[in-house]
């Protein structure tokens, strides 16, 4: 879980998640990744985690590095043969992984998308100009590309890099597992409003780095292939 300023989240978050993860497997660690928080979010988790008896990891950034590069640093900080990632701020129900797991039978990676959208309207329609710009050129057939509830074998994980430091390492999963031969599907989650702290997405500096790292993925892989 990326986190930026959210131990006002973490205070119920970790224990339900610590509460609903145990009916979903039979083993499973929790890493968060503090993005440069300055209240405290990394102690917090690892004060919360004591007290729960759960296992945890803190992975630190000293200065806030973006999205990207906070879900990125989670996932190569995994080590269990599935790897699942969702948002700190409870937008989304860790509890539905539950709806996705039936699903890795078939498929290397299971994305959720958002039945509804508990989000300022502004958002909704930046999310959705985004979603067709990323469909358009990276040619990835899904309903919602940036919904931050998805599981992948940590095999297929592995097998490539992720460079994207904005919210765009959503679209990059999806294509890197394409393109590596993998498959994936998506299924329906609920969207809940956020309870505490505050939202930071949306903002034209965070879409505008998503913006040029779209471009510079498609250049990427374009040129791979012509090699």
């Amino acid at each position: 879980m990326p986190a930026h300023n959210e131990s006002e989240n973490l205070r119920w978050l970790l224990p339900h998640v610590n509460d609903v993860l145990p009916k979903i497997a039979r083993r499973f660690n929790v890493v968060i990744v503090d993005d440069g928080s300055s209240d405290g979010t990394g102690a917090l988790a690892e004060s919360i985690a004591r007290d729960l008896g759960m296992e945890l990891k803190v992975v630190r950034h000293e200065h806030k590095s973006g999205y990207g590069a906070a879900v990125g640093d989670g996932l190569r900080a995994t080590d269990l043969d599935y790897t699942a990632f969702t948002d700190a701020d409870g937008q989304l129900d860790v509890a539905d992984l539950a709806l996705l797991v039936p699903h890795l039978n078939d498929a290397d990676l299971v994305g959720g998308w958002r039945l509804t959208r508990e989000d300022p309207p502004f958002r909704s329609v930046i999310s959705g100009v985004f979603n067709q710009l990323v469909l358009f050129t990276l040619r990835i057939p899904v309903k919602d590309v940036n919904c931050a509830l998805k599981i992948i074998r940590t095999e297929m994980l592995r097998r490539f890099d992720l460079h994207s430091r904005s919210a765009l390492i959503n679209a990059e999963l999806y294509w890197k597992v394409q393109e590596h031969g993998g498959r994936y599907v998506q299924v329906g989650v609920p969207h809940h409003p956020r309870r505490m702290g505050r939202r930071s997405g949306g903002r034209l500096v965070p879409i505008l780095r998503a913006m040029k790292e779209l471009a510079e993925i498609r250049f990427r892989g374009s040129a791979s292939r012509r090699d």
